[in-house]
């Protein structure tokens, strides 16, 4: 137990603290791209890895599935079962990286068809796309291995060296593009840091695990002996599918229904939002495997207490983000690019919406993969299919607010109320009115404090923050008495807060003391 919460904190405070510089860097670095690089190629970018994406597509639901049949024999230190699991998975990467590859050549034909009315030169997008596709192919051929590490709840090490990586990698573009404004020495850095991290990572593996002993070729036969990760994969796979295409499809939908242009102005916003969410999720990242064993352990008493202290921590972070992002993201694009770069208010509150809906349902995520309940690929199809739908319904009509629409109708019922129900019935064992008494104070809450924040916002921060001092200082002001209080609330009202502070008494003292008076 003492091993598993040290490693899941080290995992959290590692990736914490890269978090902190990579989004300082981001926010600086996306200017000086925007100013020297130009709109349309950063626009061009953005959608080029969505392309990528696509085609990334081939690995869902197999690094999952590996990691879940990892769990036991790390636990049991069984190395020949680990070396065999690992062969299967240096064959299918092998096999990934190969069709990644190949079918980009194939997508990359139409390229002429795709950007003929683009100001960008059709050689500025075929380099930049095969640099993207050869880091790409390059991670699955070679960087495989760190899912032994991140099974293993060292995810720390892992970020510490790809992060390392990435910031040196951000540093020197930034450097190259002020200097020399030059897209195709921006390109080929973020090419050439990619397989030094690969290398220098695999080196540490070599190292670390020295009983490691994969063998490709014999990864094939070996999916005989082991049907039961294809069976796993098969149902991952269609729930990753479906993840994809509501959550990372955004640039490629905005560029066809909208403009190459208005895929910069929405990713100035992705930025922000997608550094938020890796900031949540150094916290699932780091506890997945924790939580795994937890389950493993059988102690239903104990799993429902940390399921409910999960609860509530991530309330916490869920109404430290969606608040600040309310009150203060207008203002913040405004100060930091300009006025001309801001989106629709009406954009922002889908876009808002659609975050919550994604990160409230953490916890129970994070259960049903440690339960390894995959099984309901229904609910997949099922998001999948409305969002198809609704999108070319909503899309030409609205364009960016049509997108984020659809999203939410595709995704909201089943989110917040199929997926608990699943984990409660099929893998907790008990009835899903237990869930809904123990997540209804949290709802109030949350809801409040959320009106609270819009009436903020449009008295305090919308008139008076117009440049980052005021910003700051009106932020200040408003932010840290409201998060005191919505603090205090969910302690007063929820067992998860309970169960959270009572790790610190003299904190829970202090706390229940303030509340009497």
């Amino acid at each position: 137990m003492s091993q598993r919460v040290n490693r899941s904190i080290m995992n959290i405070k590692v990736g914490m603290l890269f978090y902190i510089l990579s989004l300082f860097l981001a926010f600086f670095s996306r200017k000086i791209f925007l100013d020297s690089l130009g709109v349309e190629f950063i626009g061009l970018s953005g959608t080029l890895y969505n392309i990528l994406s696509f085609l990334n597509v081939a690995e869902l639901g197999i690094g999952t599935s590996i990691t879940y049949f990892l769990y036991k024999p790390l636990q049991e230190n069984n190395h020949d079962r680990i070396n065999e699991i690992m062969s299967i998975l240096s064959y299918i990467y092998r096999k990934i990286g190969e069709t990644i590859f190949l079918g980009g050549i194939v997508i990359s034909l139409f390229f002429p068809f795709i950007f003929k009315e683009q100001s960008v030169g059709i050689f500025t997008v075929y380099f930049t796309f095969f640099a993207f596709l050869a880091s790409s192919a390059a991670g699955y051929i070679i960087n495989y291995r760190q899912l032994l590490v991140s099974a293993n709840q060292r995810q720390y090490v892992v970020n510490s060296y790809f992060q390392t990586i990435a910031i040196v990698q951000s540093i020197v573009q930034i450097l190259l593009a002020w200097h020399y404004r030059n897209i195709y020495m921006w390109v080929l850095t973020g090419l050439v840091f990619t397989v030094i991290g690969c290398v220098v990572f695999n080196k540490r593996i070599d190292k670390e695990y020295p009983w490691l002993q994969i063998d490709t070729k014999k990864g094939k036969t070996l999916l005989k002996k082991y049907p039961e990760i294809l069976l796993k994969t098969r149902q991952i796979f269609i729930q990753r599918i479906k993840n994809f295409i509501l959550y990372r499809s955004d640039q490629i939908l905005v560029f066809a229904f909208v403009s190459m242009k208005m895929v910069a102005y929405y990713d100035n916003y992705m930025i922000i939002i997608n550094k938020i969410n890796y900031l949540v999720n150094i916290m699932s990242d780091g506890m997945n495997a924790g939580i795994g064993n937890l389950i493993a352990e059988g102690n239903e008493k104990n799993t429902m207490k940390v399921f409910w202290e999960l609860t509530a921590i991530r309330f916490l972070i869920v109404g430290f983000v969606i608040f600040s992002l309310l009150m203060y993201l207008q203002q913040f694009v405004t100060c930091w690019l300009g006025a001309e770069y801001r989106l629709s208010d009406t954009i922002i509150y889908l876009i808002l919406f659609n975050l919550f809906v994604m990160l409230s349902r953490g916890v129970v995520e994070m259960y049903i993969s440690a339960c390894g309940l995959f099984s309901d690929t229904w609910a997949a199809w099922t998001e999948l299919i409305l969002n198809i739908i609704m999108t070319l319904a909503l899309a030409p009509l609205w364009g960016i607010s049509g997108i984020l629409a659809a999203k939410i109708i595709s995704v909201f019922f089943i989110a917040i109320f199929w997926k608990p129900y699943f984990l409660f019935s099929h893998g907790l064992n008990r009835n899903v009115s237990a869930y809904w008494t123990g997540m209804t104070p949290y709802y109030i809450v949350f809801t409040i404090f959320l009106i609270l924040s819009i009436i903020l916002r449009l008295y305090i921060i919308m008139p008076l923050a117009d440049n980052f001092l005021k910003l700051t200082l009106y932020g200040a002001i408003t932010f840290i008495p409201l998060m005191l209080t919505y603090f205090i609330a969910m302690f007063a009202i929820t067992d998860g807060m309970k169960y959270f502070v009572a790790r610190k008494p003299a904190l829970y003292r202090t706390i229940n003391n303030i509340i009497r008076k």
